[in-house]
């Protein structure tokens, strides 16, 4: 039998829930690019503009492995999970994943399931292979659909 989380576990539980609600939340506030990637550039750091844009893709002109993927959030946390898909599909996935993860975490935090300690055997060696094989199958996608800037 699985303990029940500790106070501690809770309190961690609600701090991923609010961390993960406010990606969602800057994600959903976007407006996606619709060239399907350059959405990352509406973040302001200052008062001085948005973040510039992706050095590999200045230095290369192709995408960068990550690239579309705040554009895919964006998308995704709109509903639109298609436009997200064409995006960038590892987007799409841990978009999903991140709305999947904040109702985890909040249930763990508030009424104290034990529904994380279920999550977390999940998430090992084979998960982080699966993600890192899924990251490169979505760069090689990226890269086959690039247009150039």
């Amino acid at each position: 039998m699985i303990n029940p989380p500790t106070l501690l576990d809770r309190t961690i539980a609600s701090f991923v829930a609010g961390a993960l609600l406010a990606l969602l939340s800057v994600a959903a506030w976007l407006t996606p690019s619709p060239r399907g990637y350059g959405t990352h550039e509406q973040l302001a750091l200052r008062s001085g503009g948005g973040l510039q844009t992706c050095t590999w893709v200045a230095l290369t002109g192709k995408p960068c492995p990550t690239c579309g993927m705040t554009t895919a959030f964006a998308h995704a946390a709109n509903g639109d999970f298609i436009a997200a898909a064409k995006a960038q599909p590892m987007g799409t996935i841990l978009a999903i994943a991140s709305a999947t993860g904040f109702w985890f975490a909040l249930h763990v935090a508030v009424a104290g399931s034990n529904a994380g300690m279920i999550l977390s055997g999940w998430l090992g060696k084979r998960a982080l292979w699966a993600s890192l094989a899924l990251l490169a199958a979505s760069w090689v996608y990226k890269i086959a659909t690039w247009q150039t800037p």
